[in-house]
């Protein structure tokens, strides 16, 4: 999964049902181009640099996925939707809706279509007023100077005054302020790790991943599954049990909620598939008493995809260990997870077939997917 970055956006319009164009465009930019972390008051501001209508101006802050030229293809694109005419004036004039590129992380832009930091929003008050609201102490990379300070030395001298009207944030429609634990599970390859960390970043969630990859066991078991099943599987059941009996006695006052990648009753699933009928039975019984007051998940999660998908996951992330992975395996998984869910009586369990969806490189999808969790 790629590494989100910080963009700073800045908002404008002086044309038609003003605020609703700003509300539009910021409808918009979550869902093709990231989520939106903060947004700045709305404040109305003089026109600038010509004659013409009051603007309402504001400011973002958004996570992206996409590279400063793809952002600013996106933008431009949401522009038009929205109503905005190219001009063959060079000169300013009124807009349904203007997106100006402010910050994109602390990098230097200069080409002959963009230039990032925004090369005149240190002289615009009606940029800096709303990016103060939600970006005070960031330093400008080249002026080497907060926007705090800009706006200090900022010599427009246009009157700027804030709204008493609010802009929403379309993440709130995916809430998860119903659950304090939820658990994202799969079969190898299904994504519940991406959606997992994606959901922590996205939603201020403490995130539980497993430390399958330190489990020396695991590489041995899949070349020589017969001999290590059962020491791989009581190596998980204790390293799962530690760890989530650590991370969910460590409130943490400063997160929402927490999401997992795996739910402790993986154990049972796997071992089931992966070890005779009478080590089974022992193993379920040490299961059950290490297990039997650990706290469930409010919600979990079931990523379903088929095998065909399953594989092409697994080979693109390209652990060695598992190359050798065959289907008959991951479709035995595949069936003791659902035959494990279908008899359910205590878990809050959704199953959502991905097996035509790409959350990870497509924003529609994962939208999509956190919409299925929250229906």
């Amino acid at each position: 999964m790629k590494l989100a970055k910080t963009v700073y956006i800045a908002l404008g319009s002086n044309k038609g049902l003003k605020l609703q164009n700003l509300q539009s465009a910021i409808d918009a930019i979550f869902i093709t181009v990231g989520a939106i972390e903060k947004i700045s008051k709305v404040y109305n501001t003089p026109a600038f640099g010509f004659e013409g209508e009051e603007f309402h101006n504001a400011c973002i802050k958004v996570n992206t996925e996409l590279k400063p030229k793809q952002l600013l293809k996106q933008l431009l694109k949401i522009e038009k939707d929205l109503g905005r005419k190219k001009s063959s004036s060079k000169g300013y004039e009124s807009r349904e809706i203007d997106l100006d590129i402010l910050f994109y992380e602390d990098e230097i832009v200069e080409q002959k279509s963009l230039i990032i930091p925004h090369p005149e929003m240190h002289n615009r008050r009606f940029v800096l007023e709303p990016l103060l609201d939600i970006a005070k102490d960031i330093a400008h990379p080249k002026l080497n100077k907060t926007v705090s300070e800009l706006l200090g030395e900022c010599s427009d001298n246009s009157k700027i005054e804030p709204i008493n009207k609010w802009l929403k944030n379309p993440k709130k429609a995916y809430s998860f302020s119903d659950f304090n634990f939820i658990a994202i599970e799969g079969n190898i390859g299904a994504g519940k790790t991406s959606l997992a960390t994606r959901i922590s970043k996205d939603f201020n969630a403490k995130l539980i991943l497993e430390r399958f990859a330190d489990n020396p066991f695991l590489p041995k078991f899949y070349k020589e599954p017969e001999r290590y099943a059962f020491t791989l599987e009581m190596s998980f059941l204790a390293d799962r049990y530690q760890q989530i009996s650590d991370d969910l006695s460590q409130l943490d006052l400063f997160k929402d909620f927490m999401v997992s990648d795996y739910d402790v009753h993986k154990s049972l699933i796997f071992s089931k598939v992966t070890l005779p009928e009478d080590e089974f039975r022992l193993y379920r019984k040490l299961f059950y008493q290490v297990y039997k007051d650990i706290a469930r998940p409010d919600l979990y999660v079931y990523l379903y995809q088929n095998t065909e998908r399953l594989q092409e996951n697994i080979k693109k992330r390209g652990r060695k260990y598992e190359k050798e992975i065959q289907d008959e395996y991951l479709e035995k998984i595949n069936s003791g997870y659902l035959n494990f869910l279908r008899n359910q009586t205590e878990l809050n369990v959704k199953i959502i077939d991905i097996s035509d969806r790409d959350f990870v490189k497509n924003r529609e999808d994962y939208l999509w997917l956190l919409n299925e969790i929250n229906s």
